[in-house]
């Protein structure tokens, strides 16, 4: 596997020294967002993935080449990703008040949290979400046992989704990945996805209840 670096903050870590590192085009983004919370997060995720870049590259976090383009629109909002050829790929997650970057030098990287005291139905995202198989796996667990057992499939398929920049558009139910209880694997790709692209997993734990994920994909795939 691929050597992938992953770091952690809160959102409680955003601060206005932060703004000195981000281009224009991320300044603007974060004056425009209204809710606090959400602002907050997005100020720290770009500037955890400029410190983690700049550090590898050799250059101040305000320096670092970012672009965000938006595949669909051509909008500043797509995925961020270098735009020079430094062979690295990074990925930035959050959830509640957790922030996480993963980095990753000649592969695509995906990673993915979620707040493990969220509110969630799991009924109807099981529905929505599940294969038949992972469905006869989660309800197989004691009601008590569901809610983390979904969390951990969820982060695993999003972080792959990341990985190769489909995003949730991808239809959930036909990407299969192993159970909770076994170790993280694709086990089974939508049609959309005909290369049927290899993918390596591994799950993460967050102040020991978070659940994450990061998936790596080859580059290109």
């Amino acid at each position: 596997m691929h050597s992938v670096q992953v770091s952690w903050a809160r959102s409680a870590d955003a601060h206005e020294g932060l703004l000195e590192t981000l281009a224009p085009v991320e300044r603007a983004r974060y004056a425009a967002t209204v809710d606090p919370a959400a602002r907050n997060r997005f100020l720290v995720g770009c500037a955890l993935s400029r410190r983690l870049l700049g550090e590898l590259l050799g250059v101040p976090p305000g320096d670092v080449p970012l672009r965000r383009v938006c595949p669909t629109c051509g909008g500043p909002h797509g995925k961020p990703r270098l735009a020079v050829s430094a062979g690295y790929d990074f990925s930035v997650t959050h959830s509640g008040d957790v922030v996480g970057v993963a980095v990753c030098r000649g592969a695509e990287v995906g990673l993915d949290v979620e707040e493990a005291h969220t509110a969630l139905d799991v009924d109807a995202a099981a529905r929505t979400a599940l294969s038949a198989r992972e469905s006869a796996a989660l309800y197989s667990l004691p009601p008590v046992e569901r809610k983390p057992a979904f969390l951990r499939i969820w982060t695993r398929k999003e972080a792959v989704l990341k990985a190769l920049g489909v995003g949730l558009g991808a239809p959930l139910r036909e990407l299969e990945v192993s159970e909770p209880g076994a170790a993280p694997a694709v086990l089974a790709w939508p049609d959309l996805l005909a290369d049927h692209p290899r993918a390596t997993l591994m799950d993460l734990t967050v102040d020991g209840i978070h659940p994450a994920a990061v998936a790596v994909t080859p580059a290109g795939a």
